[in-house]
């Protein structure tokens, strides 16, 4: 038989097809009707009609009592406080995660001694013994070795400190990945390709949960504090959504309704992406660019608002002590010139190759954890990455600080102020400008030092987050994307700089770049080269730009911004069209039709739909000739979720469709309230009784669970029409008929699995329903 997977379950309470109540004697609905099992999908015109019926009956009522009224209003309401909630929520517990890791970080090289909770910034603010000069430098502060030894130079406290280092590191990880494993398994990775499988109708129960928030809130401290090559970005994310479901539960109006539930759930992962980059538009952009599945006007208004919360509760809390929402926030004076496109849209090439590699190494590398023993070990893989990146990382000065600070540096634009090895230029002492217009000069020892550090950091990088992203902890990809893209571009920077400084007669450097004048901004390079990176990996374009350009407070540079993010995914398209979530919803097989997919053959729903030539016969109701004991053996013997009906086997017309869920509640139920119901008693969905001889039992009138109204097709449908109707319309399932002569169904399932075939993957990938 063929079964009808990912099938709707109608509500009792649901006018639905005529439908006002479960059955007729039932005067009251019973539990868990109306929710959907886990690892199915919703149904999205379902959930539709439920919540316009709802909207109907609390628009009717409120003319009648002012108490009526109030109730209506406090439900219009209910969805902007839904947002203030997620939004204070997320603002708090993004600022928390951001002084937790600041001080964990620094845990690992020392610790205050006037107040152990300190950062190594914090411990020298409060100090009045520092000088600007030594300003990361103060007597409270003392590293390790220093504190157990008393010695701060020499070979045994650099030894003793390097090996404190590497223990702090495992000792975070091996505590995050145990708290997942333990705990809440769902709380790994970035949650990210999750969350857009969840937005498009599937049901993860757990993915979203109390505990899930709680051990991802903790366990990502952890895993970032560790020095593993990974961001809070992507979890944050999930963080902000997990809020946005334990909000939901207190508003019967989103618990009650899983597309509703949804549009709650957009809204959250813009502002979490808001309190991830300081960025309140581009978090609203991200939500509907690269999460969202359904996403009306009224969730971009919410999704705003949630965004705006969120990023002025994180404001208030001032994580970073400078009044920005992010560690790399930055600001350049000097205009960029048209001849720099070139090395930008160079940096978007690499960032477009930098992208496809990364997502074909990496995905090759999740699936080889898959398939083999390394799958079976999280801990030790966990343990032995962490144990790699950390006796790599701290003999470069570049690695062995947080990622956010790598960036944070590579951004910035060298000031007189600036103490940094990549500010070591050679000045002139006759320079008398003001402090933002410093102009071009030659690179100074620590400049050539740095950019033979940074291409070693750039190597490691990309080698490192290969493996680090996918383990069994909490991991995002943006900041490991941006610090190999703004250390390509830092690199880039300096070299067109000391070429712009050393050949300013060139032909392209006599138009734009005089002697003495401030021409290049290594530290845009970084950030362009940042962007590209990104674009490469995610495959974002607009929401992207909008992004970098609130990073940097500035709209001059959104030219060079959008020519590299462009260029990055015309490069990274041209290898494959799949950005890294889209990689891993196919590797671990969910159930996802990307809007952006084309489907192109020429295949017809007769080709996809069940019963194939060779199968069984499709499991079908009879409208007025089954007995509850034939309901019972079918629910028994298949696992199907939903039975067409149709007026006899002989004629195989079409009736309606029938959920398996609903039939199993519906003959329980009647034989707990309705006397004389049995197992020979006739079930019928017409709306008159059978003419039955009087000694037979009972009949048992099952007309209100049906739908009257499944969504049908005709065999000859094209199946890119079929494609675009369950796309669109969120479809489960589908039936196909002739002439009103029922066929067979095409269910999601069946579509995902016929798409794969189509590409030449293995069908049987799709594992979910």
């Amino acid at each position: 038989m063929a079964a009808a997977e990912g099938v709707s379950l109608p509500t009792p309470t649901e006018e639905m097809n005529g439908a006002g109540t479960l059955m007729d004697f039932l005067d009251e609905p019973f539990p868990d009707v109306g929710t959907y099992e886990d690892f199915h999908t919703i149904d999205w015109l379902r959930e539709k009609s439920r919540d316009t019926d709802r909207h109907r009956k609390i628009t009717s009522k409120s003319k009648e009592s002012i108490w009526e009224l109030i109730k209506s209003l406090l439900d219009a309401w209910s969805g902007w406080v839904v947002m203030l909630l997620i939004g204070l929520l997320s603002g708090t517990l993004a600022g928390v995660i951001d002084l937790a890791v600041d001080w964990m970080t620094d845990l690992k090289e020392g610790v205050c001694l006037s107040a152990f909770w300190y950062s190594h910034e914090q411990c020298c603010w409060t100090s009045n013994q520092t000088t600007f000069a030594d300003r990361d430098k103060c007597p409270q502060w003392q590293k390790w070795a220093e504190l157990m030894t008393g010695h701060a130079e020499g070979a045994g406290a650099y030894l003793l400190n390097y090996f404190l280092y590497i223990l702090w590191a495992l000792l975070f990880s091996f505590l995050a990945v145990s708290l997942v494993r333990v705990f809440a398994p769902y709380a790994c990775g970035s949650g990210i390709p999750e969350i857009k499988t969840i937005l498009s109708g599937f049901i993860i129960r757990g993915y979203l949960g109390k505990w899930t928030l709680l051990i991802k809130t903790v366990t990502l401290v952890l895993a970032v504090s560790s020095g593993l090559s990974l961001g809070k970005e992507g979890p944050l994310v999930h963080v902000a959504c997990c809020c946005g479901n334990l909000f939901c539960s207190l508003f019967s109006k989103y618990s009650k309704n899983e597309g509703k539930r949804r549009e709650v759930l957009s809204a959250a992962a813009a502002a979490g992406v808001s309190v991830a980059f300081g960025a309140p538009i581009g978090g609203v952009l991200f939500s509907l660019e690269e999460v969202s599945y359904y996403f009306p006007l009224k969730t971009l208004w919410r999704s705003f608002f949630a965004a705006l919360v969120a990023a002025f509760t994180l404001r208030s809390i001032n994580p970073f002590g400078n009044s920005r929402l992010v560690l790399f926030y930055v600001e350049y004076h000097t205009p960029w010139y048209m001849a720099e496109l070139v090395p930008f849209i160079l940096l978007g090439v690499f960032g477009g190759l930098w992208g496809t590699l990364f997502i074909r190494a990496n995905i090759a590398w999740c699936r080889r954890r898959k398939t083999t023993q390394l799958g079976k070990y999280p801990v030790l893989e966990v343990i032995i990455v962490t144990g790699i990146t950390a006796l790599l990382a701290y003999p470069n000065p570049y690695t062995r600080r947080s990622t956010s600070e790598l960036i944070s540096e590579l951004f910035n634009d060298c000031g007189a102020l600036e103490s940094s090895q990549l500010c070591d230029y050679y000045n002139n002492p006759n320079m008398s400008r003001p402090v933002d217009d410093i102009p071009d000069r030659p690179a100074g020892p620590g400049v050539y030092n740095a950019m033979w550090q940074l291409t070693l950091a750039l190597i490691f990088k990309i080698v490192i987050t290969i493996f680090t992203f996918g383990m069994k902890i909490p991991s995002g990809l943006f900041i490991p994307s941006m610090a190999v893209g703004a250390i390509a571009g830092r690199i880039v920077g300096i070299a067109v700089e000391q070429m712009a400084y050393h050949h300013h007669d060139w032909i392209i450097f006599k138009n734009w770049c005089r002697p003495g004048a401030d021409c290049v901004t290594p530290g845009l390079y970084a950030m362009v080269g940042a962007a590209a990176c990104l674009g490469g990996v995610t495959r974002m374009t607009v929401s992207l730009v909008v992004i970098m350009f609130e990073l940097t407070g500035g709209l001059e540079y959104i030219v060079p911004l959008m020519a590299a993010a462009v260029t990055s995914k015309w490069v990274a398209d041209a290898f494959g069209k799949e950005g890294i979530y889209e990689s891993h919803i196919q590797l671990n097989g969910y159930p996802y039709l990307d809007v952006r997919d084309e489907f192109t053959h020429r295949t017809l729903a007769t080709d996809v739909m069940r019963p194939r030539r060779n199968d069984p016969p499709l499991a079908v109701l009879t409208q007025d000739s089954t007995t509850v004991e034939d309901v019972e053996t079918l629910i028994k013997d298949t696992d199907y979720n939903g039975f067409p009906v149709v007026v006899s086997r002989e004629s195989e017309r079409l009736i309606g469709f029938v959920q398996r869920r609903d039939l199993t509640l519906a003959i329980k139920n009647a034989r707990q309230k309705q006397d004389g119901v049995v197992s020979s008693s006739v079930v019928y969905f017409t709306e008159d009784a059978p003419q039955l001889p009087a000694s037979n039992p009972q009949p048992l009138k099952l007309r209100r669970i049906l739908n009257l109204s499944p969504f049908t097709v005709t065999d000859h449908t094209p199946m890119e029409t079929v494609v675009d109707i369950f796309r669109k319309l969120g479809l489960r399932q589908c039936l196909v008929t002739r002439s009103g002569r029922l066929l067979g169904i095409i269910t999601k399932k069946d579509v995902l699995r016929h798409m794969a075939q189509m590409m030449n993957q293995d069908p049987e990938s799709i594992m979910f329903n």
